[in-house]
């Protein structure tokens, strides 16, 4: 019998012989995936050659010149020097077109592009797929079966529960010590001052609960230490709490008699109307869909609606001329005892409107909305993108362009005075085309009522120890 043994050397041979094949294999790789990079770079120089930009570091690109808490104000020197649209190049190839022109921001809100990917990806674990992250077919199928959520005869019976949650923040212990003032019950900064974002944000919660899922108790009452409220942040607390919710409605409406009792109540609430709902083919919003929208309810109906109360209550803070005239309507709106009704929200407060409107412009709750152009889009002056271009729609830049409003950094209400004439996509709060928020009247509706209540008790005044810096 013959044994055949393989020598050392040989064996390293053939080993030393793999190793250099595999150093080239992945030597071609790198240079293929360098070549790609580099073909990719110059396909995106080329698409954005028609828009001009400041010189970019080839690696970081803008990244570094974007510093914590200084975004804004950077968005703003680009608005000043390019007046329609500026590109950023972020790491690597990342790229993104700035829009913060309106005649721009028509075009792009007027088409089906969807929302840009990698903000969906990030919200999605949170809120699920509702209206805020849907494209497409669903997202047209959502909107038309959630419209009638926000009809003027469903929000009407909603102010007096938002006037109510506000009733419980401004009677809360928080501001207990500021009612036994005697001159004009003043958030003072020299001894009185508050920290107000805080509980602005439980007031938002406890209206959207009541208002959207016929919440008993109070929110405000219930979170008590500053763990608790923390925790309402949280993505386990808030999908664990949602689902109670619904699963307690579908119950309810599975009982004998009990369906019929929902449709014949004088109004229906947010969770009511997403259980009834019908696609047109019949089919109802499956379970998954509907928490996805609660949960989109429960943070657009919160989050974003105490940034735009606590802005409004800070501005007015620092401009006392507008806050006087602001408290002299209310007061002569609500100073007997009166309570707001559904007609003083829509036509007997022109200046809260004014200011409110103002304000939004100064600090819009939602800094930008991103899209990814999936067809080629000429613009109005002749210049032009190619698909696969990321579209970054800058609201803030938009409200802060001396281009489409004169002297943009003067808090002015009489620019939304009754008469006055805009472009139709100037003033975004709420986004615009048909991807616009369709809750923007329930919105509107609970920034009077927050606004208009907390200066009929009290007067404003900024502490100058903590002045905020808005960030994105």
């Amino acid at each position: 019998m013959s044994v055949s043994v393989l020598s050392p050397s040989r064996l390293l041979g053939g080993i030393s012989g793999l190793l250099q094949a595999a150093s080239l294999l992945i030597l071609l790789l790198l240079l293929l995936k360098a070549a790609q990079l580099y073909l990719h770079r110059q396909w995106l120089l080329k698409a954005l050659q028609q828009f001009p930009s400041p010189p970019s570091h080839w690696l970081y690109g803008y990244n570094q010149e974007f510093q914590k808490d200084q975004e804004l104000q950077q968005i703003l020197k680009r608005v000043e020097r390019f007046p329609r649209a500026c590109p950023q190049l972020l790491c690597g190839n990342r790229v993104r077109l700035l829009f913060y022109d309106p005649d721009y921001m028509k075009v792009i809100l007027g088409r089906s592009d969807p929302k840009v990917h990698d903000f969906c990806r990030y919200a999605a674990p949170w809120i699920g797929y509702g209206l805020l992250l849907l494209n497409g077919q669903t997202w047209f199928q959502h909107q038309w079966m959630l419209t009638p959520a926000f009809h003027y005869d469903i929000l009407k019976p909603y102010v007096v529960l938002m006037v109510n949650s506000m009733r419980v923040m401004l009677m809360s212990p928080c501001l207990s010590p500021l009612h036994t003032q005697t001159s004009g019950r003043s958030l003072s900064a020299r001894n009185s001052s508050l920290e107000v974002s805080e509980h602005i944000s439980l007031m938002t919660l406890d209206t959207i609960m009541k208002c959207a899922f016929s919440h008993e108790g109070s929110v405000q009452l219930d979170s008590l230490t500053p763990d608790g409220r923390w925790n309402h942040n949280s993505c386990q607390l808030t999908h664990q709490y949602t689902d109670r919710v619904i699963q307690l409605r579908k119950a309810c409406l599975q009982e004998q008699g009990e369906l019929e009792k929902v449709r014949g109540k004088r109004h229906l609430d947010f969770l009511d109307i997403f259980l009834l709902a019908k696609m047109e083919n019949g089919n109802s919003l499956s379970d998954k869909d509907i928490h996805a929208e609660v949960d989109t309810f429960m943070f657009e109906g919160h989050d974003t609606t105490a940034s735009r109360v606590s802005w409004v209550l800070y501005i007015l803070a620092t401009h006392p001329k507008h806050q006087q005239r602001f408290q002299e309507e209310i007061q002569g709106l609500l100073g007997d005892g009166a309570s707001i009704t559904w007609p003083c929200l829509l036509d007997k407060m022109p200046y809260t409107t004014m200011c409110i409107k103002e304000a939004l412009r100064f600090y819009p709750p939602v800094p930008s909305i991103g899209r990814e152009l999936r067809t080629p889009i000429t613009f109005p002056d002749g210049r032009s993108l190619p698909k696969g271009i990321t579209a970054m729609l800058s609201i803030y830049g938009l409200h802060h362009n001396t281009k489409v409003w004169p002297n943009p950094e003067v808090f002015d209400p009489s620019r939304f005075a009754l008469g006055s004439a805009q472009h139709s996509h100037a003033f975004l709060p709420f986004s615009g085309g048909a991807k616009n928020c369709i809750r923007k009247q329930f919105a509107m509706n609970k920034l009077k009522v927050a606004t208009a209540l907390t200066l009929l008790h009290f007067e404003l005044v900024p502490d100058l120890t903590r002045i905020p810096i808005p960030i994105p």
